[in-house]
């Protein structure tokens, strides 16, 4: 039955209680089109749920030099999945196969970081994470939950584990529409207790009471702007993205806290249940927060709207070089830099020797892979499968990102 179910789900689905909190619902406003402008970004955070989670832990371990905290529901650590559909379904999500232990994969991110793929792993420690993992939760295991806590505490971050709350696979708020213990759309769980506030105490030492009305914006923008190659559809993400910002926040400092959803919870799959019922906005307005909604979205390969953690999209995902990091990456810059990303019609001049294809400039850097002089997006099936044909071919640059063989 649980293999049934977490062959269904694939990389996550999420659930919730009923409770006796007394809260007041401040709904999210309705979204108006904008784009993401600077703002004074004291303190930069990431959370989610599920596929979300992993997404989270992946832009805290490859960016730990921007992001200062995480806040994790229901997944495993960085990497588990090793590029490996099955190994995600079997080993990351239930336990019926070996996985790489929390000591592997903190090996593992020593050797990138040593390469320069992700930021250094010292940066996380004493970086404040919380994590959640409910009792009622079947789609992921507890087992593969644990490991993501020894993971950080290994590198020395301040970990709090939320492990004993009777809660399915789903965020948890005290406004949820879900009972605690289920697993079913929009998955956003009500529990007796208010771990939103938990969590974001975790994160930032000590947080104000909710907001019972909202008074800040939805801002509804275009993720195209921010994705690599301008194109969010080609890297499995949505047209739009949102951004709630409180009114204090257009004139004084505050916090950005990434926000990232589950499989099976896009905007376009559940609207936008998730933004409204997180319980992240209520918070926002009363701490000086700003919060980022990122949106992937379904495709053939991800039929579930997941994030890539496992390599649907590209073989770099859990890297600072993943298309669907980079975007979030963009859009945290944006916010914290003012504007969009500069285009990539970059002036450098290329070098004028030949290099070698294993050379690690080519395969680690951010180069266009090729053929015959034919350039194509990094990451994509055509680069990744060419790279394999060339990988011992010479090559020589034309023009920035476009190679040729010598």
């Amino acid at each position: 039955m649980r293999l049934r179910n977490a062959l269904a789900v694939l990389a996550g689905a999420i659930g919730l209680t009923a409770a006796t909190l007394s809260i007041s619902l401040a709904a999210v406003p309705p979204p108006q089109a904008g784009t993401l402008t600077k703002y004074d970004i004291t303190g930069t955070y990431v959370s989610g749920i599920s596929s979300g989670g992993y997404m989270a832990n992946q832009l805290h371990v490859a960016y730990s030099s921007v992001f200062q905290g995480a806040g994790i529901f229901s997944a495993g650590a960085y990497d588990c999945a090793q590029n490996n559909v099955n190994t995600a379904l079997l080993a990351c999500m239930d336990t019926f196969q070996a996985r790489k232990t929390p000591a592997q994969l903190e090996q593992l991110t020593r050797d990138r970081a040593a390469t320069g793929t992700v930021d250094p792993p010292q940066n996380l420690s004493g970086d404040p994470v919380w994590l959640f993992h409910g009792t009622a939760d079947d789609t992921v295991d507890a087992a593969v939950n644990n490991d993501l806590a020894t993971y950080y505490r290994d590198f020395g971050s301040r970990v709090v584990y939320n492990n004993t709350t009777a809660a399915g696979h789903a965020w948890i708020s005290p406004i949820g529409p879900n009972a605690c213990g289920t697993t079913a759309s929009p998955y956003v769980n009500k529990c007796s207790a208010d771990v939103v506030r938990e969590m974001l105490g975790q994160l930032f030492g000590s947080v104000n009471p909710a907001a019972s009305t909202l008074t800040g914006k939805l801002v509804q923008f275009d993720q195209n702007t921010h994705a690599p190659g301008g194109s969010a559809s080609s890297i499995t993400m949505g047209r739009e993205g949102f951004a709630y910002v409180p009114k204090a926040c257009e004139t004084g400092p505050c916090k950005l806290m990434v926000t990232l959803h589950g499989c099976q919870q896009t905007y376009g799959q559940i609207g936008n249940a998730l933004m409204d019922k997180a319980y992240l906005n209520e918070y926002a307005d009363t701490n000086g927060m700003i919060v980022l909604y990122p949106q992937a979205t379904t495709s053939t390969a991800n039929p579930r709207g997941c994030w890539d953690w496992w390599g649907y999209q590209s073989s770099s995902y859990a890297l600072k070089s993943g298309p669907q990091m980079t975007a979030v990456m963009n859009m945290v810059k944006a916010l914290s830099n003012g504007g969009p990303p500069p285009t990539t019609t970059t002036t450098t001049t290329p070098p004028s020797g030949c290099v070698t294809a294993s050379n690690y400039a080519h395969t680690v850097a951010g180069r266009a892979y090729v053929t015959l002089g034919q350039t194509y997006a990094l990451g994509s099936n055509q680069a990744l499968g060419l790279w394999n044909i060339y990988t011992n071919s010479t090559l020589r640059q034309t023009a920035p990102n476009h190679w040729v063989k010598c």
